[in-house]
């Protein structure tokens, strides 16, 4: 029966079961539980109620959604061209993005108006069916090195820093199946205070190679570099890379060997600035590496510290069992560069200018068309194959089903049935 015939029929038996004798409504209610396939508990409270009390139940009032499709679906593909970010990002990114969102989209000052009012738990809400994404970890090949440990000091403290400069760095391999032969490598480096991020590829992590990298990368810093925090792997520490911090007047640290926590910032950015783009192919060509570079000296760069807001963990709270994270508000890092009042001001101003005149969602697509252009030069051959679809196990025959086929193949010797141990069907 649909909800609204039952309930009809529930107005129908209410009077009459009110004003029942014991028996009867015994009846009355053996019928109604039988008709309706309620629980008889749940049916006689229903029944003993009133039917104001019941219609006041039945009366679902639904807000009309305050955001229409077109707001959604700019808002979508704002989020797409922007990497998926969480909606505390996102809405700090429509703010950002709005003098390119009105010339892409033409949308209107009241599509506009409710974009830039939206919150972000409505964004959760609506973008939910999105978020079909797949979620994968983070690993890497590095082993921990033994030279000039007791050079450098390790740094197992928070970082709590005033002034930009002080970094963690590390390396992602790009190794496929196989960590075997020479494959391409991602030196990372952020920034403690800005969350500034700066990459390069480097064929095989010898330690020249990851020195040339560093060196590259700290001319594009818009401030100067103070510190160097890595991990225990060979590439960082090595007399090369001590003798390089020493002439620049920079303090290297390390972690604790296996304990990945003492470089957190670097470890997450891992994911979101390097294997979130190029996976976990095996790249083992100095052409890809070099593609690879074209990548992150030029779009991915401008795109991940002009465009992209980052939050920043600022305390936890915790209240019985239920953890609470507090972030600052989100900011790019360039902002945040800014707001430290101790960068370069020639970089800060030039970059200025390149983020006014520079439209992300075209760099986004430039981003995507050099992505497609990498993923041709991986080697197919160890990289990991996409997972096939598990067949579904067919039901084994039982005794009963195995004496017939036996005895049809008695019966006509050309039928081939074979019957395995598992019992599992193999006709031919």
């Amino acid at each position: 029966m649909s909800r609204e015939s039952i309930r009809e029929y529930f107005k129908s038996i209410h009077i009459r079961y009110r004003k029942a004798s014991k028996e009867l409504k015994r009846l009355i209610l053996n019928e109604f539980c039988a008709t309706t396939g309620y629980n008889r508990k749940y049916a006689i409270r229903k029944l003993n109620r009133s039917l104001k009390t019941e219609a006041s139940k039945a009366v679902v009032r639904r807000r009309k959604p305050t955001y229409g499709p077109k707001v959604i679906s700019v808002l979508a593909a704002v989020w797409e061209a922007a990497g998926y970010p969480c909606s505390a990002r996102l809405k700090a990114l429509l703010i950002l993005w709005m003098p390119w969102i009105r010339k892409r989209y033409a949308i209107s000052s009241r599509i506009e108006e409710q974009l830039l009012t939206i919150s972000s738990r409505q964004m959760d809400r609506r973008l939910k069916g999105r978020k079909g994404r797949i979620r994968k970890g983070i690993y890497g090949r590095t082993k921990p090195g033994t030279l000039l440990k007791h050079h450098i000091p390790i740094k197992t403290d928070n970082w709590d820093v005033q002034s930009p400069g002080w970094t963690e760095v590390d390396t992602v391999s790009h190794s496929g199946n196989s960590g075997e032969g020479i494959f391409g490598y991602t030196v990372n480096q952020t920034d403690i205070l800005t969350t500034w991020v700066e990459s390069r590829a480097v064929l095989g992590k010898g330690e020249k190679a990851v020195v040339e990298a560093l060196n590259e990368m700290a001319q594009e810093f818009p401030f100067v570099i103070k510190g160097i925090d890595s991990d225990n792997g060979s590439e960082f520490i090595n007399w090369h890379l001590f003798r390089y911090c020493e002439s620049k007047k920079i303090q290297p640290f390390r972690g604790r060997p296996y304990k990945k926590d003492d470089n957190a910032h670097i470890e997450q950015k891992n994911w979101t600035h390097v294997r979130k783009l190029m996976g976990w192919d095996r790249y083992d060509t100095q052409e890809a590496v070099n593609a690879m570079n074209d990548l992150y000296r030029n779009e991915l760069s401008l795109f991940m510290n002009l465009f992209l807001p980052s939050m920043k963990l600022q305390k936890k709270k915790r209240i019985g069992s239920k953890l609470t994270r507090v972030y600052d508000e989100p900011k790019t890092p360039l902002q945040r560069v800014e707001d430290s009042s101790q960068g370069d001001q020639k970089k800060i101003e030039t970059l200025k200018k390149l983020q006014e005149c520079i439209d992300p969602f075209a760099l986004a697509q430039t981003i995507e068309t050099k992505l497609d252009l990498i993923y041709k030069l991986a080697d197919r051959r160890q990289s990991p194959k996409p997972a096939q679809p598990q067949q579904k196990a067919q039901k084994p025959f039982s005794k009963v089903e195995r004496e017939a086929i036996n005895t049809l193949s008695r019966i006509f010797p050309g039928l081939s049935i074979s019957v395995g141990s598992t019992g599992s069907k193999a006709p031919r």
